[in-house]
């Protein structure tokens, strides 16, 4: 496989919400981030639905692209 196309295969797997605690740290940052401007990623009223749960919502249904990190050991 050439580089081109393994890069591409690594953006297609994104990890899995594993716990409610990056649940909620992903969907804290998308919510900044609909909060400066950001356009949301599902269908949902922007005027009836604050930017919390818009990031709430997307989070759940993996809308949010998300990288993990490992810092190594501390």
């Amino acid at each position: 496989m050439s580089k081109v196309k393994e890069e591409a295969v690594e953006l297609e797997v994104q990890p899995e919400m594993d716990s409610k605690y990056r649940l909620i740290i992903v969907a804290a940052k998308r919510s900044k981030q609909l909060q400066r401007g950001a356009r949301p990623r599902i269908d949902m009223d922007i005027q009836k639905h604050k930017p919390t749960r818009i990031a709430l919502e997307e989070a759940q249904r993996g809308k949010i692209p998300f990288t993990i990190v490992d810092d190594g050991e501390m």
